[in-house]
């Protein structure tokens, strides 16, 4: 009968600047994206015609929010 060891450990896990640095960009996102969501909601309390320039605005905002974190203005790497 073989004798059975215990397991290896796993592999040590690190968190560099990549991960540090991507969690500050989602947080970045939510808090911009709560911001604008707060904005335009309070704007649209005070009539029609500050909603539709708040909602307007806010379209803008918020498609510029989900760019960044698509990373379409993100540096390329050399190659």
């Amino acid at each position: 009968m073989s004798v059975l060891g215990p397991p290896s450990a796993p592999p040590r896990l690190t968190l560099g600047d990549d991960d540090a640095r991507r969690f500050r960009m989602r947080v970045t996102q939510v808090m911009a994206t709560l911001a604008t969501l707060l904005l335009t909601a309070w704007l649209c309390t005070l009539g029609w015609i500050p909603a539709i320039i708040g909602l307007s605005i806010a379209k803008h905002v918020l498609v510029a929010v989900l760019a960044m974190g698509l990373g379409v203005d993100a540096p390329q790497e050399q190659k």
